[in-house]
């Protein structure tokens, strides 16, 4: 069925902003004490809000972190994006074809409104998106449970099985089956897990030109 409402990840799906934040990640955690990479980062940690990413973060390090620590990062990431943050290649025409299909889109993303407005704003979409953004610092629980996405059905005005979600994490994937929601899975990066995202459910893509054909085919 062709969906009435698009939501859209934020982090990686609209804007290039997942390697910078998983390289911040772990330079972090390895000045912790325990090293990791970019990618280990991701594997571990994408998709999922950054109280979320502390309680794991203090599993593996057997630390207990200040309760300001996710702040504490997010200070850190707005920084960097504040550099330059590109926009997803491919991702204002994927926009553009859901404009002119008359097909309403909205962002859903476990971090934080001023996160997203920083990155979406230093990526220039943030003009056609920033009344149409929603957060899981509303929400009582974030990805892999439902309920930011149950939220940008219900204010947007949309069934939740009509709605389809496009995203890149596993987490994600997940809250996008729990709330009985379509799900596609961008994997342009390496570091994805296809199978994962594959055995969650998700429909698979590899490039943003795809995906018009993916979310709107005949068949």
């Amino acid at each position: 069925m062709k969906p009435s409402l698009v939501i859209f990840d934020c982090d990686g799906v609209l804007v290039d902003t997942e390697r910078m934040a998983n390289m911040n990640m772990a330079a972090i955690v390895t000045e912790l004490g325990y090293p990791m990479t970019g990618p280990e980062c991701q594997q571990q940690f994408m998709g999922r809000t950054l109280e979320d990413v502390q309680a794991l973060v203090e599993e593996l390090t057997g630390l207990a972190l200040p309760s300001d620590w996710p702040d504490q990062v997010r200070v850190r990431d707005l920084e960097a994006f504040k550099a330059g943050v590109a926009a997803i290649d491919g991702i204002e025409a994927v926009l553009d074809d859901l404009d002119r299909r008359k097909v309403p889109y909205c962002v859903a993303s476990s971090g934080k409104y001023r996160k997203m407005q920083t990155t979406l704003g230093s990526s220039g979409l943030l003009p056609r998106l920033s009344d149409k953004l929603f957060s899981a610092e509303e929400c009582e629980k974030g990805k892999p449970a439902p309920d930011v996405f149950l939220l940008a059905a219900r204010m947007m005005g949309h069934r939740p099985d009509t709605c389809a979600v496009i995203e890149d994490s596993v987490p994600g994937v997940l809250a996008a089956g729990a709330a009985g929601m379509s799900a596609f899975a961008f994997v342009e990066d390496p570091a994805c897990d296809r199978n994962a995202m594959r055995a969650a459910g998700a429909v698979l893509f590899e490039t943003m030109t795809e995906l018009p054909d993916l979310l709107f085919s005949k068949t």
